[in-house]
């Protein structure tokens, strides 16, 4: 399942293509180099968007929830390195406690779940589940629409370990973006590996952090093909001290804004690009798609009414946001029967193991489709992005999606970056 392009694969995207292609050897010496020097988050997920002419990465997450929409077939590939990661970890590891959000009704997050424990389990682990909320205070069983129930227990800690009762785990994995905050429970468990690290979550994490990171690395990359790095990099900005109920921060969101938008026309100039660039706002800490507006002009975040501060100013478990990225738009003309789509590719450890299209009819090729009424379509090839085809023209399924696999690649490698940077300070 190939999605099209609405418009003609040519120009600069075509161009990108065809230097990666060409620069695959090149490509895959220089990440066995990098990851010499950076060790990669456990799991990773990347929101792609491809405009024709530019393809970048628009969002990164560390704490991936949709391993349920993976094609099956790529089962093996996520085994297969879930035992590498863990052999790099902690190789005599059997026991691993899987802490999850707090959803119990959410049936497509509970999926997920649940093939993420197969998936660990596959890898020759002892996976139980641990909860986080406290209305978890006995082992409970919860349905799981498609699949077998998942047995949901409460927390342990003891002395410097955390656990479970009868169960006291070399791993820890968080399936929790932990946008509430750091639980105490979860602080100083020195003598067990929790993975991503606590400060991998929300309650630390900047978006703005990951992104200077990501366009360090973009550089570098563009360097090694001789591209322009604006062909996998968005442009961002930030401000800090936003307070969207008391309209505090206007001026630094709209001078930002207009920045921005001044150094996007001046690619599209110099491409010759025809479209009308925009700008995305959204809270610099959170996901979920909350707390995300467009703009196609400064003005437009002048007196925003009192619905669009409301969306503006709280995102998941309810943070308040008073930080804000602004990050260039990137148009998405792939359609899978004819809804706007963007690829999502997973990653585990430093390997990409699928993807699913992110597909939503009402939304326009400017639209955040990370948004209420969005349908997933599992990515159906054969190579799972890391397999080009030399015989194959730029644009075809195997080096078009390995394209996707090298620009996620640069996400996770920045990620990494961005960890070892915010280590320290959390």
């Amino acid at each position: 399942m190939i999605p099209h392009l609405t418009t003609a694969l040519t120009g600069p995207l075509q161009e990108l293509e065809k230097r990666v292609l060409e620069s695959s050897t090149e490509i895959e010496h220089w990440f066995r180099g990098k990851w010499q020097e950076h060790t990669p988050p456990f799991y990773c997920s990347v929101d792609l968007r491809n405009s024709g002419f530019k393809l970048a990465p628009v969002d990164t997450n560390l704490f991936p929830g949709g391993f349920n929409n993976l094609n099956p077939a790529f089962m093996p590939l996520c085994v297969q390195a879930v035992m590498g990661a863990i052999e790099k970890i902690c190789p005599n590891a059997k026991d691993l406690l899987l802490i999850p959000e707090n959803h119990t009704r959410n049936q497509f997050y509970l999926q997920n779940v649940g093939r993420l424990a197969t998936i660990l389990r596959q890898a020759g682990l002892n996976v139980r589940i641990g909860s986080l909320n406290p209305a978890i205070t006995e082992p409970t069983r919860i349905e799981v629409e498609g699949g077998a129930a998942l047995l949901v227990e409460p927390l342990l800690r003891s002395g410097n370990r955390l656990g479970l009762t009868n169960f006291d785990p070399c791993t820890i994995l968080l399936n929790n973006d932990l946008s509430s905050g750091l639980p105490d429970i979860l602080k100083g468990l020195d003598e067990q590996f929790v993975l991503p690290p606590i400060h991998a979550g929300w309650a630390v994490r900047r978006k703005s952090n990951h992104f200077a990171a990501y366009e360090e690395v973009a550089k570098e990359f563009a360097s090694l093909l001789s591209i322009d790095p604006w062909l996998v990099n968005p442009y961002f900005a930030v401000c800090g001290e936003v307070n969207f109920h008391e309209r505090t921060g206007e001026e630094c969101l709209t001078s930002n804004v207009d920045a921005l938008l001044i150094q996007i026309r001046a690619k599209y100039l110099e491409y010759g690009i025809k479209e009308t660039p925009y700008v995305v706002v959204k809270a610099d800490a959170g996901t979920y798609g909350m707390g995300i507006m467009t703009a196609r002009d400064a003005s437009e975040l002048r007196g925003l009414n009192r619905k669009q501060r409301n969306k503006m100013s709280v995102v998941k478990e309810g943070m308040e946001v008073s930080e804000v990225i602004m990050q260039e738009g990137v148009h998405t003309y792939e359609r899978v029967n004819d809804a706007s789509a963007e690829p999502v590719v997973y990653m585990i450890d430093r390997y990409v193991v699928g993807g699913f299209y992110r597909v939503h009819t009402e939304k326009g090729v400017d639209g955040v489709l990370n948004a209420p009424g969005m349908q997933f379509s599992p990515l159906a090839f054969d190579d799972c992005c890391t397999t080009p085809d030399h015989t194959a023209k730029p644009g075809d399924g195997p080096n078009r999606f390995y394209t996707y696999g090298v620009v996620s690649r640069l996400a996770l490698l920045a990620a990494s970056v961005e960890l070892e940077r915010t280590e320290m300070a959390a």
